[in-house]
């Protein structure tokens, strides 16, 4: 599949969360939430250390996320994106975006082994979806 496909279909969920969102508004976790809610998707932030972000009730991990979501964005450290992987997997997650930093060779190769479609080329969603800092 092509990258544009590849990102339609992540986007043609009707549920998202952010792994690694993030209370600081400088940081990309916080950023690609706003994004997500500028542009009216309906979005879980996940962080375990933070009950409310950006007016949203948090979940501490994929595995709490309510299982209508299928769509997860991943703004985390590569060896925390090995581990959300692996959660993503046992969930039944079907679409994972790595947003650039978050890459691991191994979290891709787990990600295509499990069939799951991938987003892991340096592609960002704040670009895709034209946010803007204000």
């Amino acid at each position: 599949m092509r990258i544009e496909e590849r990102i339609e279909q992540f986007l043609a969920e009707k549920k998202f969360a952010v792994v690694g969102a993030s209370i600081d508004r400088s940081k990309y976790g916080n950023k690609v939430l706003r994004c997500y809610q500028i542009n009216r998707y309906n979005v879980i932030p996940v962080n375990p250390k933070e009950a409310v972000v950006e007016g949203v009730d948090t979940v501490a991990s994929v595995a709490q996320l309510p299982d209508d979501v299928k769509s997860i964005s991943v703004i985390t450290p590569p060896h925390v994106t090995e581990m959300v992987v692996e959660e993503a997997i046992a969930k039944g997650i079907k679409n994972i975006w790595m947003q650039p930093g978050a890459e691991s060779e191994s979290a891709i190769k787990r990600c295509i082994d499990s069939g799951i479609n991938v987003i892991a080329d340096g592609s960002c969603i704040l670009v895709v979806l034209g946010y803007r800092d204000h």
